[in-house]
């Protein structure tokens, strides 16, 4: 078997792919732009792939392929219809995210809501040392206990997320972008009440026509002005130049977002202007990249192609 891993790059250089070595012969790319991919795929019988376009321009000449294997859960880059024609199956990795993802999105509320960078900076810049007392809390901040936690999107993040919030001592209501979620244990609500009743609101939606640009300057408007905003789904469900415009208002508290509507962040982004950490946190699409979850990504990529190679369907998009 001729393995193509195009973008090695995406789990990391901390993380192992060596397993991959024992299906065939592997060939590394760290990343691959779009016009390499033609040529560095066309004797592959397996390609490993995150970003770069899987279609029948990258893959005509391709004519021993006989498995994609996303990266990744996205399978955004690949023609699933051209492949099915083709009689390739393409799989994908689920849920390996899912604890790094509720974690990173219970640290940004807890940094925005504690202003933990204010306090750190009150610290080492000396400040503290020069002070009379032995405590400091110019900046108010606030508990959990007690507070609604509304989460748009009850998939398997959201739901995790909310375990959390509610041993937190959050009240947890939820807002199905798709009309179809069926959880039961806790509350649905409908959109503008979530924005309504939220002390905290995370998102964890994936984009599609209902939910891009679903926080706008109207939903925004209809937040508390003591609510923190989390966007841990995709960068285009809220609008970042009402999102800049709210914290420049008062509108909300805060605000944490991992992803943007361009990435590598575009040097115009509206929220750039906001550099008050204490008000919005900005990290750089890493809340799903935790040594394990990246771990996981190669070890299920590889159960994958075990599934394959035995003839049995595992976790294929497009049967």
């Amino acid at each position: 078997m001729n393995i193509v891993v195009l973008d090695r790059s995406s789990v990391g250089e901390d993380v192992s792919v060596e397993p991959l070595r024992k299906y065939g012969n592997v060939t590394f790319h760290m990343t691959t732009r779009d016009e390499e991919a033609a040529d560095r795929v066309k004797d592959a019988d397996i390609i490993v792939v995150n970003k770069t376009p899987m279609n029948a321009c990258t893959l005509e000449g391709a004519s021993h392929l006989k498995l994609v294997c996303e990266f990744a859960t996205g399978y955004d880059n690949v023609d699933l219809e051209y492949c099915r024609k083709r009689g390739i199956p393409v799989v994908n990795v689920v849920n390996y995210s899912t604890a790094a993802v509720a974690q990173h999105t219970i640290s940004c509320v807890l940094y925005i809501l504690e202003k933990l960078r204010y306090y750190d900076d009150y610290v080492k810049t000396g400040i503290y040392a020069s002070q009379p007392r032995f405590s400091h809390f110019g900046l108010p901040y606030y508990e959990l206990d007690g507070k609604t936690w509304g989460i748009v999107g009850m998939g398997n993040i959201g739901r995790r997320t909310a375990a959390i919030a509610a041993a937190f001592g959050c009240r947890v209501i939820y807002f199905s972008t798709s009309g179809k979620s069926s959880c039961g244990e806790y509350t649905r609500v409908d959109f503008d009440t979530l924005l309504k009743e939220s002390d905290v609101i995370t998102l964890h939606c994936p984009l599609n026509d209902r939910t891009r640009n679903l926080i706008d300057w109207d939903a925004l408007e209809k937040m508390k002005k003591t609510a923190v905003l989390v966007n841990v789904a995709r960068g285009a469900v809220v609008n970042e130049a009402d999102l800049c415009r709210a914290l420049k208002e008062d509108q909300i508290m805060g605000a944490g977002i991992d992803v943007l509507s361009q990435e590598p962040i575009n040097p115009d982004n509206p929220l750039l202007q906001i550099r008050d950490s204490s008000r919005l946190l900005i990290t750089p699409h890493m809340a799903w990249a935790s040594v394990e979850a990246r771990t996981r990504v190669v070890t299920e990529t590889c159960k994958n192609i075990e599934a394959f190679l035995r003839g049995e369907p595992r976790n294929v998009l497009n049967p």
